[in-house]
C-alpha cells in the first residue's frame, strides 16, 4: 500500500498520508457535507486531521452566521480585528464571503498563497468600502 509523508499546507504539521489505505488514513474523519463542499473549492491538497477538524468547527459556526453585507454589520472580534490601525479579516469572514479573492489575505481559508508578497494585506475600514 502506498504511504507518503506530507506536510500540511495550512499548519505545517507533518503526517503520514495513506492514499493506498484511505480507511486507515489520518484524514478519514467524519466531515459534514458543508465542509466537504468547502474543501473541494480550496487550493489545499491533503490537510492534517487537526486542520480538517478546525474547518469542520469553522463551518459549523458559519452555518449560524450571515455575511455582513454592510460595514455597519461587521462585528469586531468575529469578522475582523484591528492591528496597527488597520482591519484584518478573520477566517470566519472569508468563509462567510464564500469565495477567494486571490489577494493572499492573512487569514484566507481557501489556501491561496500570494507568491509575490510575504505579508498579507490589511485594509482600512470605511463605511462605503469593504475590501480585502
Amino acid at each position: 500500500m502506498k504511504h507518503e509523508i506530507k506536510t500540511c499546507p495550512r499548519c505545517g504539521n507533518v503526517f503520514e498520508c495513506k492514499v493506498g489505505d484511505i480507511a486507515n488514513c489520518q484524514c478519514n474523519i467524519p466531515l459534514s457535507d458543508r465542509t466537504k463542499k468547502f474543501l473541494a473549492g480550496t487550493y489545499y491538497d491533503c490537510l492534517c486531521a487537526s486542520c480538517l477538524l478546525h474547518f469542520e468547527k469553522l463551518n459549523a459556526i458559519a452555518s449560524k452566521q450571515t455575511f455582513p453585507v454592510q460595514s455597519e454589520l461587521l462585528i469586531e472580534g468575529l469578522h475582523y480585528y484591528r492591528e496597527n490601525g488597520c482591519v484584518v479579516f478573520t477566517e470566519l469572514y472569508h468563509l462567510l464571503r464564500g469565495f477567494c479573492c486571490n489577494s493572499g489575505c492573512r487569514h484566507c481559508v481557501y489556501g491561496y498563497k500570494n507568491r509575490s508578497t510575504s505579508n498579507s494585506p490589511a485594509i482600512t475600514l470605511t463605511n462605503t468600502n469593504i475590501k480585502n
